[in-house]
């Protein structure tokens, strides 16, 4: 069997590595993970890259917005499984809404955030299947549910 998980999160550290790391290997199941891209510049620039170079700087961003929802959308809709972690360091609006969206879509939803992180994601927690502090706490997750 293979299943599909979407790593909706910061692309600033390698959280995505230490989850894959942290799932045991189970005979007969394959995962693939995708996720946002995680090549900060590429993303910026992906409108430019295949529209030309817009007018400025709200141009740019809309034009590689329209590339990257896509994306998203796409990989979400194929998602077996979605996994969004919220961390303390960034700014997670884009976190939160890949897993709205997951949500809404009726995709089984794994939100990993700090304790210090409750009281903000209270409903967005509230609408996810499971919701867990730390990466290796998903991982066990996984671990069970595909066990």
């Amino acid at each position: 069997m293979e299943y599909h998980i979407y790593l909706a999160g910061e692309i600033h550290s390698d959280w995505r590595d230490q989850l894959r790391a942290s799932i045991q290997a189970k005979p007969g199941i394959t995962f693939h993970f995708w996720g946002p891209q995680e090549n900060h510049d590429l993303s910026d620039a992906i409108g430019e890259h295949v529209l030309g170079e817009q007018p400025n700087a709200i141009y740019k961003d809309l034009q590689a917005s329209k590339i990257n929802n896509l994306r998203t959308e796409l990989h979400l809709k194929k998602a077996d499984l979605v996994i969004a972690l919220f961390g303390e360091k960034f700014k997670q609006w884009n976190t939160a809404t890949d897993a709205a969206t997951a949500i809404a879509l009726g995709k089984p939803t794994i939100i990993i955030r700090p304790e210090a992180l409750h009281h903000p994601l209270k409903e967005l927690s509230e609408k996810a299947n499971v919701t867990v502090d730390t990466i290796e706490q998903a991982a066990q997750v996984i671990d069970y549910i595909f066990a």
